[in-house]
């Protein structure tokens, strides 16, 4: 029997062996008679019109297409080239999709039926244009709403609607519009499928990677966002009802600021977001969660980086833009964050009450500094804040519309008797819509270099009431902090915060080693030029006002001194920004101090100085000092905001009383600089020099009285720019020997080829006394008026190199004169000498010339050697009559 059953069971194997081979030999015969048989039945311009209409009326938008091959394997389709969606004109003009190459497959049964339908169309590297118009309103909502008539008119009619194709893109670009203005936002890299799984119901996946086309983004860092989301239909896209997921991860926190806002806003860690949304667009609700980890400041790494996972659930009305139900809660370091209420936007064209709510419970201190360096990011990264703040702070415009009621009622006027008509009506302080308080306990301020922590026991932020404080901004919140500084009387900082901006007060006094303590700790510009200033505590008075986010300004010249320095550090402390937004006013006044420039070679003594700020400048006015046996008056503006091609120089302006050229030469180069004074000054001005680069300034400098070896000069003053080539003077009036004079110069930069520096000048004499004149070359000379001008360059260091190098011309006039000594018979006594006369050779010789007397006139002869004393000397010349 067993022989039997085997014998069976193997010819029923072999049965159903031939009936496999047999199906299979009949599949291929019906594959080759359908390749055979339905490409010569079908037309493929025909079907290229046909797809034309169907892919438009699916899509509700014109389609155009170049070319349409039929494709039978792996699946029957289409294949189109060049396939082009246009938009509907009211969201614009350019297309909202565009493929070089496109893949419509067919459901194959469709044909023997005599209708065409489209099963799927794939793209790949397409890009798609997603449009939103000012009033809300979506290029998508006429595609859904287009496909939802259809199904109905044909629901209606009996018939079987038009299906949408799976839609299916790889690869592939959105970009995103508003109105007709493309915005730089875009998803790349894209994966989309959009299919309708039961009639009006369509169901949409997404996902790619989020990019900014105006910004040099590391795209790795910018996260990928993956959609899923399910709609049905409806008359409009608003009112559809939608189920969405959405989640955002591996996202670099400074990237992806950069992305949103176009910079870096100085946070790193890493965040994932998701968000699920229930209902339709005028009433979303909407749960989010965001999770961030290692959450810390781009300066430094924090001994203990934040996490935070913050929860926030809300309900959004689209067409108010108003939230609802808002409520977020997250741990934040060892405490918590919770913020509540409602924005109820515009509903029906009546604005609704906002209320909100925000409670803190013992939030790190450190965490406000952190985000106080996000608006102020030169804030120095050694700062670290110690404490805890917790608090409630509510807002609610309805209690304050009542407040303000309830005060115009008690305040409602009655009437007075005839003796209290002049009665001084005091106004009611009206408590604004912001209630409650944040307190800071146990802040603490350390490191940057602080010597001492600053400390606060406690301190308390609570609104500001606009009755109390004119000057506040509005919804303001206020807070006053006293602590020592090593002056007589304690800083006083009283600072008031709004969302827009901020407004700080400063005053009381401050140790020169905690001003620089400070300075550095907070990072500011020329905070080393107070490392050389000592004397008494700095008085300070000033106010300081500007937005939280700063508007960059260009970059103002370095000043290398010491009220520039100082300026800038000033400024800065108070403000902590270098925003031209910022406002600065007030005054800082520095007393019995000293400062010592890099290009100077002993300190600066200051008996008093007082910095101004406001008006568009920053003004030490005045400055009395004392710089080695030389003592004066100056003042130094420094512009700053500067809106010529030019750059803007320090305006100065220094007063002498008496005041000796070789004392200043002294002053300024030391009894042990070698060389002489102009070889160090030159070196100075040289900026590729390894001396220490004088300031680029201009201004004037003045002196009663100025020795200059052999003559004074009297009444001195000069205007003169300091550039990174030399040193130019503009004018120089002085009276000199008994008359004026008035000149000009310059002194340059040595050349590459010539390694000594050049100088020019060029001078005009007028009504010189002749007697002071021939002082000059141990001559007894007397007369009239002398009138003198002429132009000279020079080159070198030295005394012999000047003399040297002198080349020019000279032109003098001289009335009724007398020259005493062995000189020609025409210099003895004359009416008039003009003379011409040509410097060089390390001296002067008198050219074209003529002396009169009454009728006769006569030219000398003569030259001069440039020495310790000058030597003249004439030679006797024939004398001729003049007719």
């Amino acid at each position: 029997m067993l022989a039997v059953k085997e014998i069976m069971t193997e010819d029923s194997q072999g049965r159903q062996s031939k009936h496999k081979r047999l199906w299979l030999v009949l599949s291929l015969l019906a594959v080759l008679l359908i390749v055979l048989i339905v490409p010569p039945m079908l037309s493929i311009s025909r079907y290229k019109s046909r797809i034309t209409q169907l892919m438009s009326a699916s899509l509700g938008r014109p389609v155009r297409l170049s070319s349409v091959e039929l494709r039978l394997l792996p699946r029957p389709g289409f294949v189109l080239t060049d396939l082009t969606v246009e938009e509907d004109p009211t969201y614009g003009a350019e297309p909202v999709l565009h493929a070089n190459s496109v893949t419509a497959s067919i459901r194959l049964l469709s044909l023997w039926r005599g209708r065409l339908v489209i099963d799927t169309i794939s793209v790949d590297e397409a890009s798609l244009n997603l449009t939103r118009t000012p009033d809300g309103r979506w290029n998508l909502d006429s595609l859904f709403h287009t496909a939802a008539i259809e199904n109905q008119a044909a629901a209606g009619a009996a018939k079987q609607p038009t299906p949408l194709p799976y839609l299916e893109a790889t690869h592939s670009r959105i970009n995103f519009k508003n109105g007709v203005e493309k915005l730089p936002f875009s998803l790349l890299d894209a994966e989309i499928s959009l299919r309708r799984e039961n009639p009006g119901e369509w169901r949409i996946e997404l996902r790619g990677q989020p990019a900014r086309t105006d910004l040099s983004l590391e795209q790795a860092d910018t996260g990928i966002m993956q959609l899923s989301a399910t709609l049905h239909s409806a008359a409009h896209l608003r009112e559809m009802p939608v189920n969405l997921d959405m989640e955002w991860k591996n996202a670099q926190l400074g990237q992806l600021t950069r992305l949103l806002l176009g910079s870096d806003s100085g946070w790193r860690g890493d965040l994932t977001g998701n968000l699920h949304m229930e209902g339709t667009a005028d009433a979303a609700h909407i749960k989010t969660r965001l999770r961030a980890k290692d959450v810390h400041r781009a300066e430094f790494a924090p001994a203990a980086p934040m996490d935070f996972d913050a929860n926030c659930s809300f309900v959004y009305h689209f067409s108010s833009r108003g939230f609802e139900s808002l409520l977020c809660d997250s741990p934040l370091g060892d405490g918590r964050i919770r913020l509540a209420g409602d924005l109820p936007g515009d509903l029906s064209g009546k604005v609704g009450a906002p209320h909100l709510s925000l409670e803190m419970d013992k939030i790190p201190a450190q965490v406000g500094l952190d985000a106080l360096r996000t608006v102020r990011s030169n804030i120095a990264p050694g700062i670290e804040a110690k404490g805890s703040i917790s608090g409630k702070l509510t807002y609610d415009e309805s209690v304050s519309v009542a407040n303000a009621e309830s005060v115009a009622v008690a305040e409602k006027p009655t009437s007075h008797r005839a003796g209290n008509a002049h009665q001084v009506k005091v106004a009611t302080p009206v408590p604004g819509p912001l209630s409650g308080s944040f307190t800071v306990l146990g802040l603490q301020l350390n490191g940057g270099g602080l010597s001492e922590p600053i400390q606060i026991a406690k301190l308390v932020l609570e609104p500001v009431v606009a009755a109390d404080d004119q000057q506040a901004p509005p919804n303001a919140l206020t807070a006053t902090a006293v602590f020592p500084l090593g002056g007589a009387s304690p800083l006083t900082v009283t600072s008031h915060f709004a969302l827009t901006g901020y407004q700080m007060t400063v005053r009381g006094q401050a140790s020169v080693a905690r001003s620089r303590e400070l300075a550095h700790a907070a990072g500011l510009p020329y905070a080393d030029a107070l490392d050389t200033l000592a004397g008494e505590p700095i008085s300070v008075d000033l106010s300081v006002e500007g937005p939280w986010l700063p508007i960059e300004r260009l970059p103002v010249n370095a000043i290398g001194s010491a009220a520039a320095a100082a300026t800038s550090t000033a400024a800065d402390a108070v403000s902590g920004t270098s925003s031209s937004a910022d406002r600065l006013t007030g005054t800082i006044v520095v007393r019995n101090a000293n400062w010592k420039g890099d290009f100077l070679a002993n300190h600066l003594e200051i008996s008093q100085a007082t910095l101004h700020f406001g008006d568009g400048e920053t003004r030490w006015d005045p400055v009395a000092f004392t710089y080695g046996p030389v003592k004066g008056t100056a003042s130094l503006i420094l512009p700053a905001n500067c809106q010529a091609p030019q750059p803007c120089l320090p305006q100065f302006e220094v007063d002498f009383g008496s005041l000796d050229a070789s004392a200043l030469q002294a002053a300024i180069l030391g009894a042990q600089e070698k060389g002489t004074m102009l070889s160090t000054l030159i070196e100075r001005l040289h900026p590729s020099s390894s001396a220490p680069a004088w300031p680029q300034s201009e201004g004037t400098v003045k002196a009663d009285s100025m020795v200059l070896g052999p003559v004074t000069l009297h009444s001195a003053t000069a205007t003169l720019r300091i550039l990174d080539n030399g040193v130019h003077v503009t004018a120089l009036d002085a009276s000199l020997l008994g008359g004026h004079v008035h000149a000009a110069g310059s002194l340059y930069e040595p050349s590459n080829d010539q390694k000594k520096p050049a100088y020019m000048v060029e001078a005009q004499f007028e009504k010189l006394a002749p007697a002071a004149v021939g002082q000059l070359v141990a001559e007894h000379w007397s007369g009239g008026s002398f009138d003198a001008n002429g132009k000279i360059e020079l080159t070198g260091f030295t005394a012999t190199d000047l003399s040297a190098t002198a080349k020019g011309l000279m032109h003098f006039d001289w009335q009724h004169g007398t020259v005493a000594g062995a000189v020609p018979a025409a210099l003895a006594r004359f009416d008039r000498w003009t003379a011409d006369a040509v410097v060089g050779s390390g001296g002067m010789k008198l050219g074209q010339n003529e002396a009169k007397r009454g009728t006769q006139s006569a030219a000398v002869e003569g030259n001069a050697v440039f020495g310790t004393p000058n030597k003249v000397t004439f030679a006797m010349p024939k004398e001729a009559l003049a007719k």
